[in-house]
């Protein structure tokens, strides 16, 4: 049973929290209606940890309009490895203007929408702070340790908020309710806004747990993991208009410890790179911090990600609607040299297009892990062949589809919601090929790469060893997978430039499709080239990215929302470029 199929309940009591009780002199005047909460019933330890369960929630309070759980819009198509897919170029239109660039404007709906539903979830964490921090550890033993949580919540929700928007207001639980409009969104620097948010998760890392008891609750190892991706994102200095301009060394010494810290914990990569994909693997090993889903749990249609309903094929036992498709770009970075290393630099020259082009050339085994292609097995099952009639418009965006996020027609956990699914499986916000891949990367960038050169081998060997559950029912590959490790002096020179290299190719392929893609770019500086090389390339294969062009110095960040900025009266200020 999941940890939070209370969630209903628990959220339905916050929102009694935003009940307010009149006073008046007339007696007749102050009574309690019926069915009504009064301030006095939530400052109860019962209440109070239900405001926790309810913080907790905002975790995947999302649907396909409006993605928080999944990162496939903002991370995903807005990158070169996905193109929003759908019915028609206007189907979910905003979507589009994403993977445009140019097309983003600051009143979009969309970015009004995800900004107040991430700053909900602050809302709610510092909710739950503020009946939290009421209590007395006589009476609610527990007090520290929630505290942590939500302090842990409120700096997941504010790291996305700055990866989305960079430059954000904050509040914490002892500010009034309504005060956001009130503070500045440029009251800290870029690096100083980084430390505000790496402070809660320390708080965090400090304060709870390594067994919190309970799957789905935060421990001190998703603390230290999300504490070091933090650092790391901290390290890379910014200046006004978004460029690198230098990296702190401090910064990424915390990162490798951070690291070190969360890798002390229970957890182990999986042997097969395909159960962080599938329902069955779920809260596996691996799994560090998943939000948490539920079918079958007496609520009306269970707990489940719909966030990615959308994302299924039209194929007979799904028929909707066919979001979220890998570029050519994508499919083609999974090719490998003839020592079974990427192909750093020639990997887009020639396409993977036929079933003879994915048997000739080296392929590393991940591809048929993350990409549906036309004639190989889909989602691990052997006799269930991926057609191209699956693809809803592929004169428009080609014939390959999307497979981590999606769960067999025949999966417990796939629940059909009106023309749309919505599965139980977990999403993993971050797993341990995560926290090693940082490390990695923090290690290569402070001058040390030949510690990282283990961390990165290791996701190889494991991308080597996955490929029994991608083969036909035969036996045989639908792909020439050739892999190989990293060994200096043999197959690679491994200085600190081949070594970053590796390192960003290895983010590229693990986690493909996974919507970390945009966030990697923006972080080592070197987005705009490569978005604008890939559209030079892709619009030729893909006429809707014509008149695609991203704008350096202003579309690493979305605009902070025009109305925000008429809300505050000036006070919010737009970001570079807008």
């Amino acid at each position: 049973m999941k940890a939070y199929r209370n969630y209903k309940s628990a959220i339905l009591l916050l929102a009694l929290t935003s009940l307010t009780v009149a006073s008046c002199s007339k007696n007749f005047l102050n009574y309690n209606p019926q069915g009504a909460v009064t301030a006095s019933d939530l400052t109860t330890p019962t209440a109070t940890d239900a405001l926790v369960i309810a913080a907790y929630a905002s975790l995947g309070n999302d649907d396909w309009e409006n993605m928080v759980s999944s990162q496939w819009v903002w991370g995903s198509i807005r990158s070169d490895e996905a193109f929003k897919g759908g019915g028609s170029i206007t189907d979910n239109g905003q979507f589009n203007q994403y993977e445009q660039y140019n097309l983003i404007t600051t009143d979009m709906p969309s970015n009004d929408l995800i900004w107040a539903t991430l700053y909900a979830g602050v809302a709610r964490a510092n909710t739950a702070l503020r009946a939290v921090e009421a209590q007395t550890t006589a009476a609610y033993p527990q007090k520290i340790q929630r505290e942590a949580e939500c302090r842990f919540l409120r700096a997941h929700f504010y790291f996305l908020l700055k990866e989305l928007f960079k430059n954000i207001p904050f509040a914490n639980e002892n500010d009034a309710a309504d005060s956001l409009p009130l503070v500045s969104n440029v009251q800290y620097s870029n690096d100083s806004s980084w430390g505000v948010i790496a402070n809660d998760f320390l708080y965090a890392a400090q304060n709870l747990p390594a067994n919190s008891g309970q799957v789905g609750r935060a421990n001190k190892y998703w603390a230290y993991a999300y504490l070091a991706k933090t650092k790391l994102y901290q390290a890379y200095q910014q200046d006004a208009t978004n460029q690198v301009t230098g990296i702190d060394q401090g910064d990424l010494a915390a990162v490798i410890a951070y690291a070190d810290s969360a890798m002390a914990g229970p957890y182990s990569l999986d042997a097969d790179y395909a159960d962080n994909f599938t329902f069955e693997g779920e809260n596996g090993p691996e799994s560090i911090f998943a939000i948490q889903f539920s079918v079958a749990d007496g609520t009306q249609i269970g707990r489940l990600d719909m966030a990615d309903a959308v994302n299924y094929s039209i194929a007979s036992q799904y028929g909707c609607c066919s979001f979220h498709l890998p570029s050519q770009n994508m499919v083609n970075a999974f090719k490998t040299d003839a020592n079974g290393l990427p192909e750093f630099t020639t990997f887009n020259n020639t396409s993977l297009l036929t079933q003879n082009d994915f048997l000739t050339n080296g392929i590393d085994p991940r591809l048929d892990h993350t990409c549906a292609i036309p004639g190989h097995p889909f989602k691990y099952q052997p006799d269930v062949i991926f057609d191209s009639n699956w693809v809803r418009l592929p004169s428009v965006y080609g014939y390959h589809d999307n497979m981590k996020e999606i769960q067999p027609a025949t999966c417990a956990c796939l629940v059909k919601v009106g023309p749309f699914f919505g599965s139980s499986k977990n999403i993993d916000v971050i797993r341990l090929a995560d926290v090693m891949l940082w490390k990695a990367e923090a290690l290569i960038q402070s001058g040390d790469p030949n510690d990282a050169l283990p961390l990165i081998n290791a996701l190889r060997t494991r991308a080597a060893n996955s490929t029994g559950k991608t083969r036909f029912a035969d036996g045989t590959a639908p792909s020439n997978y050739r892999i190989s490790t990293y060994q200096p002096g043999v197959n690679c020179t491994w200085d600190q430039a081949y070594a970053f290299q590796a390192l960003q190719f290895e983010r590229r392929m693990e986690f493909g499709m996974e919507g970390t893609r945009f966030f990697d770019l923006v972080r080592w500086g070197i987005a705009a080239d490569v978005l604008n090389n890939y559209i030079a390339v892709e619009k030729t294969r893909y006429n809707f990215l014509a008149n695609a062009q991203f704008t350096k110095a202003r579309d690493e960040y979305l605009p902070i929302p025009q109305t925000e900025i008429n809300l505050t009266h000036g006070l919010y200020q737009q970001n570079n470029g807008w």
